[in-house]
């Protein structure tokens, strides 16, 4: 029997539990010996623990004197893997116990000792498998990452979504503009491989295939830097339906969100209490949308050139200077420049309440669908992220289903790309054929919709670095292990 299905057997019963024989098997995690004749031990395993009395009087075998006793149990340690066989009792403080009728059998000793607590945190990550015994909270920030999964992939199958597992090597990265992990393999010597930056257009093929609701948990890598939101090995949720349009999006994320809310206050609450629950409210009424451009402009107090324009980043940069002498722009291109004011100007404003920022310009949006905003003229996406606690949680937009469009956005990227609007090695070197062909063939209009787990586990957990919400840490955590075991 597991520690968990004995506790949650007996932890009910106030009296003394039924007499039947149980064998447990756990780590002693403490070793309190009360006299020559009795010993209690506290095992974990499950991620619980109970308590262990081993007393001579109690055993049935063998027959054994004090001196024998003491020398039997001397050899446990904390740490030790044992098996106990007894009975379910209760003390006479009422704590649960299992009362040993043999000496407990060593499954596998704990050659080197276990610390009470690590502190350190070098320490912590190159002995992350003992920073996970000894420290809760870490445990259970990785419990609760597992949680949530299930939690999103329940509310998915709930929906009537199929999960799909695409490819992860293929001779382009896919999706999103970022610098891939190039590669090669064996069976391809000649070509050069890159590990996907994205699963969404591979997704979306499996959308013009029929296959109308689907999302996918899995993987993702991008060449770029390390900091406490950002690893270049990242787990990423991207779900596609037929037929939806972004008011849909928005609602199927309200729900969403609120879904992982309930369960993830139920779990903290119930199981994993070393955490804190979410402290964030959900809205009763709809959530709080602002339009990209329409606030920025009443931030910044002008409006904004036609950005679809070719002198629309000289222009922009001249507006913003004029109005702040000495601000200094560093080179970046169009798309960044906005994404800065964005994150500058308005990302706060959901640190209150979850905001949804909408209708971002075009440029910012090459796989989106496109029209001309009624407010400004401009041309801007059917495209939403949401932040809360200034953090983004989610993108969603309607997709560009129009194969001659997407080929006209995706050589606007590689006009960008050659021009040095954007770092070497981001974005895509040619256009994708092979998905503008499957375009051809008819995507329903569909909404897509993307959000980082981690990042998620991080909101939900209260955990301050991404690495928290990984088993083994971040990249830089996993490379300092490998160097010191040489």
């Amino acid at each position: 029997m597991t520690i968990p299905a004995f506790r949650q057997k007996f932890d009910s019963e106030a009296s003394t539990p039924a007499s039947e024989k149980i064998t447990l098997e756990g780590r002693i995690m403490s070793v309190r010996r009360s006299g020559p004749k009795l010993v209690f031990l506290h095992i974990l395993g499950g991620y619980q623990q109970v308590q262990v009395m081993v007393g001579l009087g109690s055993l049935s075998s063998p027959s054994l004197n004090p001196e024998d006793f003491k020398k039997a149990l001397h050899p446990l340690r904390r740490g030790d893997i044992i098996s106990v066989t007894g009975t379910a009792i209760r003390t006479k403080s009422g704590e649960l116990t299992l009362e040993a009728l043999n000496l407990p059998t060593i499954l596998s000793p704990a050659l080197a000792p276990l610390p009470e607590k690590l502190t350190n945190e070098e320490t912590k990550i190159l002995n992350r498998h003992v920073d996970l015994l000894v420290n809760q909270r870490t445990s259970n920030i990785i419990r609760l990452r597992s949680h949530i999964i299930k939690s999103m992939r329940d509310f998915f199958h709930e929906q009537d979504f199929l999960e799909v597992q695409t490819p992860i090597l293929a001779d382009s990265a896919g999706g999103a503009i970022a610098r891939p992990f190039l590669t090669a393999a064996t069976a391809f010597s000649e070509k050069q491989l890159s590990m996907r930056i994205a699963p969404e257009l591979w997704l979306k093929r499996l959308v013009v295939g029929g296959n109308d609701r689907i999302f996918e948990i899995g993987p993702s890598f991008r060449n770029e830097g390390l900091d406490t939101t950002h690893n270049p090995e990242f787990t990423t949720c991207e779900f596609y339906s037929a037929y939806f349009n972004l008011t849909e999006l928005i609602q199927f994320t309200e729900s969403l969100i609120t879904r992982l809310h309930r369960d993830v206050d139920q779990i903290i609450a119930t199981r994993l209490t070393s955490l804190q629950k979410p402290q964030f409210s959900i809205p009763k009424a709809q959530w709080k949308q602002v339009e990209f451009i329409p606030a920025l402009e009443d931030i910044l107090g002008f409006r904004f050139p036609d950005l679809s324009k070719p002198d629309a980043l000289e222009k922009l940069i001249s507006l913003l200077t004029e109005r702040n002498a000495s601000l200094t722009i560093s080179s970046m291109p169009l798309n960044k420049l906005l994404d800065h004011l964005a994150i500058t100007h308005l990302e706060d404003a959901s640190l209150n309440q979850p905001l949804f920022i909408i209708h971002h310009p075009a440029c910012m949006s090459p796989l989106s669908k496109s029209f001309i905003c009624p407010k400004t003229g401009q041309l801007v996406s059917a495209r939403a992220e949401l932040f809360i606690e200034g953090r983004e949680m989610a993108n969603m937009y309607e997709e560009e289903n129009d194969p001659f469009e997407q080929r006209r956005k995706f050589e606007l990227q590689i006009q960008s790309r050659g021009s040095g609007h954007v770092t070497d090695g981001e974005g895509p070197a040619e256009i994708d054929e092979s998905y503008v062909r499957a375009l051809e063939h008819g995507l329903p209009p569909t909404g897509g919709w993307g959000c980082g787990i981690d990042r998620l586990v991080m909101f939900f957990s209260g955990a301050s670095r991404i690495g928290d919400t990984l088993p083994f840490g971040n990249l830089k955590n996993i490379v300092s292990l490998s160097q010191a075991a040489k």
